[in-house]
């Protein structure tokens, strides 16, 4: 049985996981659970023992300097607690760490475990995949249940997916088997420009997450961050012709597909989010998912800024094996 001291009783609590690795392409799905962490001062009270699920030569432990003293910090998934005010306060519990390298099982009844103890009523898992999708369009984010009468409730889609799958998977099913109502979201994150971060998509899983909790969410520098990436973006884009014309393939193809969604239904969701955020942001501080325009420029990395790697010809490029 687990034993948790110092934790509080929670108001109608919301299990938010992310997992570093497979799942997390630009680590936008650990960098959502990261934002939320640190816009509302979450407070860790338990973590996993690495010695359990991780192999240290696949990820290393770091060594640190603290007031003089040598320290090693090591691979694991941390659990804390968010207190949501408003008019109706709630609390999430938000899981992140590292997809365990080893006994999924034990990890996911683990965790299935602490959900039990807190009474949590609702599991949403992140995620990010690559796909073909391009960087100037509002990043695609699909909702995924395996519960028919959560998909009807909350707009989702019942899951249809078969082949490979990470630890969201796996733990979306085992939520499923213990009788714990699970959703995973999901982002795409375009392949050609897949190296991290990608606050565009970050922010795109935060916007999805208020729809979903009914809730608002601090953006903090996130929509800065996001106009400072796209601008980037775009600027390496158009250093390369070829990239340029690719782009503008998958421009042409989304728009085509996405033609009929332009629903008033998209419209209204979009709207109760502005309501939702008009009174604790000043203006010009929100981004919709698209990222906007204009802001600064993108950060160099400490590696200097490298430009992405040329996309395969359309019609070339093989077959995700990503989960959707």
């Amino acid at each position: 049985m687990i034993e948790l001291e110092g934790v509080p009783e929670l108001i109608d609590p919301v299990m938010v996981a992310a997992f570093e690795g497979w799942n997390d392409a630009g680590d936008a799905a650990s960098t959502a659970v990261a934002h939320l962490d640190r816009e509302w001062k979450g407070e860790v009270f338990a973590a996993l023992d690495a010695e359990d699920y991780y192999d240290f030569q696949v990820n290393r432990p770091t060594v640190f300097m603290e007031a003089g003293v040598r320290k090693i910090t090591w691979p694991t998934t941390r659990l804390s607690v968010v207190r949501v005010g408003g008019d109706k306060p709630r609390d999430l519990v938000l899981v992140r760490g590292i997809e365990p390298s080893m006994r999924w099982r034990s990890f996911c009844n683990e965790l299935l475990g602490f959900a039990h103890e807190l009474g949590v009523e609702l599991v949403v898992i992140l995620g990010a995949l690559l796909g073909d999708t391009p960087h100037t369009r509002p990043v695609p984010i699909s909702g995924t249940t395996s519960d028919p009468d959560l998909a009807h409730r909350m707009d989702l889609e019942e899951t249809k997916y078969e082949g490979p799958t990470g630890i969201v998977g796996v733990l979306q099913e085992a939520c499923t088997h213990a009788g714990v109502p699970a959703v995973s979201l999901w982002a795409a994150v375009p392949h050609y420009v897949s190296q991290p971060p990608n606050p565009k998509a970050t922010l795109a899983l935060l916007n999805r997450l208020e729809d979903l909790l009914d809730l608002r969410i601090p953006l903090g520098e996130l929509p800065e961050d996001t106009r400072a990436w796209q601008v980037g973006v775009d600027q390496l884009a158009a250093e390369d012709s070829e990239v340029a014309e690719y782009v503008q393939t998958l421009e042409e193809a989304r728009d085509t597909a996405e033609l009929p969604e332009a629903s008033g239904e998209a419209i209204a969701r979009e709207f109760e989010r502005y309501l939702r955020r008009r009174d604790v942001n000043p203006p010009g501080g929100h981004a919709t998912a698209d990222g906007g325009e204009g802001g600064s420029y993108l950060r160099d990395n400490p590696s200097g800024r490298t430009r992405p790697p040329k996309p395969p010809r359309p019609g070339n490029e093989d077959e995700d094996s990503s989960e959707d």
